[in-house]
């Protein structure tokens, strides 16, 4: 096993800057419309997921503003349950709007994610999510069908 040893008589001290991860960010973003109200996320990356998944919640009816890397939504004006077919097709995380839009909405459509044959032959994390919310929502009463 390696091992790192840092030996002298100084002590460490300052201040680093983490940058925002897009896999913490997403599902905080998808996790937005829960509130139905104003959200502030600083630190927010910028990245083609970032701004597919910002796109999605300004079609389901979501203001979103942008300002470097603070990403202002008030998700209050949320006025449809479909995530729409070609921005799903080009995340396979849009999978994380399934959770907060049913709980909020009660309903929702959601095409396969980004890259998908199948749900379950998706070799990354993606298929557990999806199981899991579909098996929630099962238990909860909500019909989920495949189409």
């Amino acid at each position: 096993m390696s091992k790192i040893i840092v030996t002298g008589g100084q002590k460490l001290k300052g201040e680093l800057s983490i940058e925002g991860s897009k896999n913490a960010v997403l599902p905080i973003l998808a996790a937005t419309v829960l509130n139905g109200g104003t959200n502030i996320i600083k630190n927010c990356p910028k990245l083609k997921d970032v701004e597919i998944a910002i796109e999605i919640l300004k079609r389901l009816g979501c203001k979103a503003n942008v300002e470097g890397d603070v990403v202002i939504l008030d998700s209050s004006t949320l006025n449809k349950t479909e995530v729409p077919e070609d921005l799903a097709a080009e995340m396979r995380s849009s999978i994380l709007f399934l959770g907060p839009m049913l709980a909020r909405c009660k309903k929702v459509t959601i095409s396969y994610p980004g890259e998908c044959v199948s749900l379950w032959a998706q070799p990354v994390a993606v298929s557990p999510h999806a199981a899991v919310y579909c098996f929630i929502s099962c238990l909860l009463g909500f019909n989920v069908s495949y189409q």
